[in-house]
């Protein structure tokens, strides 16, 4: 029988059998997995975190979220930085444009209007006084015929952007030669005595009133309407620059907070730098912008709308006279026509009575009614009120010595209703009381204008050194903002 050998393990136990002393025994090949884990393989280099994850991980830590934050307080303190110096800057140069163009401008066109008005009525009043017409009326005559030339440069000159303004500037440019020219024959004619000067007169008076006047009227709205459009900006509130205003100085106020939570320090220098700055630039905007929109405010409702008030009632009593003159002149040869208001009246007449209504109101007194009585009611002061009572009072002893004079050319008196308008006489003639009414309207204008003037300042004064203020201030607020973050991210180092 054969013997088994001793202290080996028996097949398939899974022992090894033992090593033989100074024999090597074969090592195991290693096993290397291959790709999805199949074996054989080389295992690939673990994968590296791209950008945007590494810039996520180092985010969740405090220094890298004190970096976001130092970041954030930037952008944000430096958009109402700059969002409070532009709409700053847009409002402030509204205001100078109130005060420097548009409202000069406006005044420029209601000068044109009230010139070519005004010239209108002294050749018709030079045409009354005979071959011959007196040197003061002439002199008022070329007086206003240069004012309407030098206003329509002016304008022609600052009107830009403007198609419409520069429409009429150009159609009255090219009108107020042909005018001319025409009162010039009326006047040749007159000296003569021959009847055609009367119709070179009414040719000239057609021409004014269906074609400049309207025109001159058009600019004048123009202007009105772009001096409004400049008030509506220059008083516009801030609203982008208040909100980031108001969102930077919480912002602010929250990092504070949260800081203080974990650090358990109350303060922090930078950032209540940036916040002081912040909330400095913010009661500024806010403070300069409504002290601005009030002062605005004032000198419209103190200047500009009685100076609107006060130029159409001059225009409106300047057509007046030209009417009541072209009464004389026409001595009935042109009259409404039938079908319409006042069918077969003298035209002239018809439109005096219109332009006297318009100015003292349909009970005459001037004082509660009319454009009179509007200017009363907006004069603020004695300086203002007095000239306006005076013209409403000439006004009205206008209205009643036209009346008489009415009653002598409706009689067949030519002569005394012509001493009644422009006669010897003349503390008795209408043209009087035309004339004191001018200068107590002309003398509420100057006041008015100098109202104005004063308030448009001093609106457009409260927003002075703001622009630049924004600026300053916002970068300080960054600044501030950039050192007190940095103290913190000192500490984790």
């Amino acid at each position: 029988m054969s013997s088994q050998p001793t202290g080996g393990a028996p097949p398939g136990s899974g022992v090894g059998a033992l090593s033989v002393p100074g024999q090597r025994s074969p090592a195991a090949a290693p096993e290397t997995p291959g790709p999805a884990g199949e074996p054989g393989q080389i295992p690939e280099p673990p994968h590296e975190p791209g950008l945007p994850s590494r810039l996520r991980a180092q985010a969740r830590t405090v220094p890298g979220g004190l970096r976001v934050v130092a970041g954030l307080l930037t952008v944000l303190i430096g958009a109402f930085g700059v969002a409070a110096s532009f709409q700053v800057a847009e409002r402030s140069d509204a205001a100078r444009d109130v005060l420097s163009r548009s409202q000069p401008l406006s005044a420029d066109a209601a000068a044109v209007y009230r010139s070519l008005a005004g010239a209108n009525t002294a050749a018709s009043s030079g045409f009354l006084a005979g071959g011959l017409e007196p040197a003061e009326v002439r002199e008022r005559y070329d007086r206003d015929i240069a004012t309407a030339s030098r206003k329509l440069v002016t304008a022609a000159a600052a009107t830009d952007g403007s198609a419409d303004s520069a429409a009429e500037i150009e159609e009255l440019s090219r009108l107020l030669p042909v005018y001319t020219a025409r009162i010039e024959a009326a006047r040749a004619n007159n000296r003569q005595g021959l009847p055609l000067g009367g119709a070179w007169l009414r040719n000239a008076n057609d021409l004014m009133q269906e074609e400049m006047l309207p025109a001159a009227e058009r600019l004048y709205q123009a202007e009105k309407e772009r001096l409004r459009t400049d008030y509506a900006t220059a008083q516009g509130f801030p609203w982008v620059a208040v909100g980031l205003g108001v969102l930077t100085v919480g912002a602010l106020g929250g990092v504070q907070h949260a800081l203080y939570r974990r650090t358990n320090r109350r303060f922090n220098v930078g950032l209540l730098g940036a916040t002081a700055a912040c909330g400095v630039l913010l009661v500024w905007v806010t403070a300069g912008h409504t002290l601005a929109s009030a002062g605005l405010s004032d000198s419209y409702e103190r200047g500009v709308r009685s100076l609107n008030v006060l130029n159409d009632a001059r225009i409106s009593a300047l057509k007046a006279r030209g009417g009541e003159n072209l009464t004389l002149v026409a001595r009935g040869a042109v009259t409404v026509p039938a079908g319409q208001k006042f069918a077969g009246q003298d035209s002239y007449d018809v439109a005096y009575r219109a332009e006297m209504a318009r100015l003292l109101g349909p009970e005459g007194g001037g004082r509660s009614g009319g454009l009179l009585g509007q200017a009363l009611e907006l004069a603020d002061d004695p300086a203002g009120g007095d000239p306006v009572r005076a013209a409403a009072d000439r006004a009205g002893e206008w209205r009643e010595r036209h009346l008489k004079a009415r009653e002598y050319d409706e009689a067949g008196d030519y002569e005394q209703a012509l001493k009644r308008v422009i006669g010897a006489e003349k503390d008795e003639a209408t043209g009087a009381s035309f004339d004191r009414l001018d200068a107590a309207l002309e003398k509420a204008l100057a006041h008015e204008q100098g109202e104005f003037e004063r308030a448009a300042r001093t609106g457009g004064g409260a927003l002075t050194g703001l622009v630049a203020g924004a600026l300053v201030l916002a970068a300080l607020g960054t600044a501030g903002a950039g050192v007190g973050i940095a103290r913190r991210l000192a500490e984790y180092r």
